[in-house]
């Protein structure tokens, strides 16, 4: 008896081939399938359901596109070709209707971004011509004194025993 082996493409490219016009076709359905797929597993923990999870069983760890492909292989998606009026409308530019929910007389501008209150300019004092700003008062790191938590000066440590012979 011989053993049927999995080859390195499963399902095997053959059989996918008959359901799309070209490997190009076919690479493209089944990468918009897998990007279906990975929306449906990102939404899954907001509550939302605007895709289609896998429709056929999956294993544990499988990638979209296998799924996206064996799918594909049972007749289970469908591809039709794009109508010259889809294809016009994305060449202009032109994606249909698209309006706001919720109040339609909204108005949306940089304008109203640019008022009171936001990024306001104020005038920040330069230190190096403001004598009051930059002084020399302040302790020299190797002058400063450490303290413990109670606030009475520590004790020097090895390390400064070191440096000071």
């Amino acid at each position: 008896m011989t053993e049927q082996y999995e080859g390195i493409v499963n399902p095997p490219i053959d059989t996918l081939l008959e359901k799309v016009d070209s490997k190009y076709a076919l690479v493209l359905f089944a990468a918009k399938r897998a990007r279906q797929i990975n929306a449906y597993y990102s939404q899954l923990h907001e509550g939302l359901f605007e895709y289609v999870g896998p429709l056929v069983d999956t294993k544990l760890n499988e990638k979209p596109l296998s799924i996206a492909m064996r799918e594909i292989e049972e007749d289970l998606l469908e591809a039709t070709p794009m109508t010259e009026e889809q294809i016009n409308g994305e060449a202009s530019g032109d994606f249909g209707g698209f309006e706001l929910s919720g109040d339609s007389g909204a108005e949306f501008s940089d304008d109203a971004f640019s008022g009171e209150g936001f990024l306001t300019d104020t005038e920040v004092p330069d230190a190096t011509t403001d004598p009051g700003l930059a002084t020399d008062e302040s302790p020299v790191a190797e002058e400063a004194v450490s303290t413990d938590l109670d606030g009475t000066p520590t004790e020097g440590t090895d390390d400064e025993a070191d440096h000071q012979s």
